[in-house]
């Protein structure tokens, strides 16, 4: 792996409702350190790390922590991927930025944001159990060439319950949904129980989408707008 999975970072301008919005479904806050100068807090449900920026950037990103960045970047730079934003120096936190072929921003910081919480038990979310980042992807190929020189394993499509092909790693999953449905990526979460799920979410009067794969039953599987705009896909598993 090029780095260690941090978080999944996106812009929240109005970052107290975002922090209200997923403390209300269950995530817990972990302790971020002083490294941004903007408003910046971290909710996490045990598996997902989501980091609420007050500053607006490229959203949603994936970052990852590389240790001597420089030597990160050389080998980036070996592989063709090209750097759309550097930041380095004695003086500065040490940041880089590129995008995969889909276009999706991916940020690899040289140190950790946040510290991961003291948490007695995985916090248990309303969403259901956090299983991958799901990026909307018409053409699957260069996108596996890609992630897997990367350090990430991608295996054959699955066509059911729509078109997917999962990128995974030890940390973090990625799949790449082909369904012409989603158009922006999605924070993906299963459970056998999810239609009980909905039920309560839609009774707090929380905001749901039906811009799904017609192949999901609107009844059981849904898709959660946050305050930012992030799009939690939520779905029936089985049991």
């Amino acid at each position: 792996m090029f780095g260690r999975f941090l978080e999944i970072s996106v812009y929240a301008p109005e970052i107290r409702d975002s922090l209200a919005f997923y403390e209300s479904l269950g995530f817990a806050q972990a302790p971020v350190g002083e490294t941004f100068d903007h408003p910046y807090a971290v909710v996490t449900d045990g598996r997902l790390f989501l980091g609420l920026h007050g500053q607006a950037m490229p959203s949603p990103a994936l970052t990852f922590v590389m240790p001597r960045l420089m030597h990160g970047m050389e080998r980036l730079e070996q592989l063709g991927i090209e750097l759309e934003d550097l930041q380095l120096g004695n003086e500065v936190f040490n940041r880089l930025r590129f995008r995969d072929p889909s276009g999706q921003s991916v940020n690899v910081f040289e140190a950790r944001t946040f510290s991961p919480p003291q948490l007695e038990s995985q916090p248990t979310t309303t969403c259901g159990y956090f299983t991958e980042y799901g990026l909307p992807a018409r053409e699957a190929g260069p996108m596996r060439v890609f992630w897997e020189a990367l350090g990430f394993v991608a295996w054959d499509e699955q066509p059911e319950p729509f078109a997917r092909t999962a990128i995974t790693s030890d940390h973090l999953n990625l799949a790449l949904y082909r369904s012409r449905a989603f158009r922006q990526p999605v924070l993906t979460f299963e459970d056998p129980d999810m239609r009980e799920r909905l039920a309560r979410l839609k009774e707090r009067g929380c905001q749901l989408s039906d811009e799904m794969p017609d192949s999901l039953d609107e009844s059981s599987n849904a898709i959660l707008i946050a305050p930012e705009g992030t799009r939690l896909l939520l779905l029936q598993s089985e049991d």
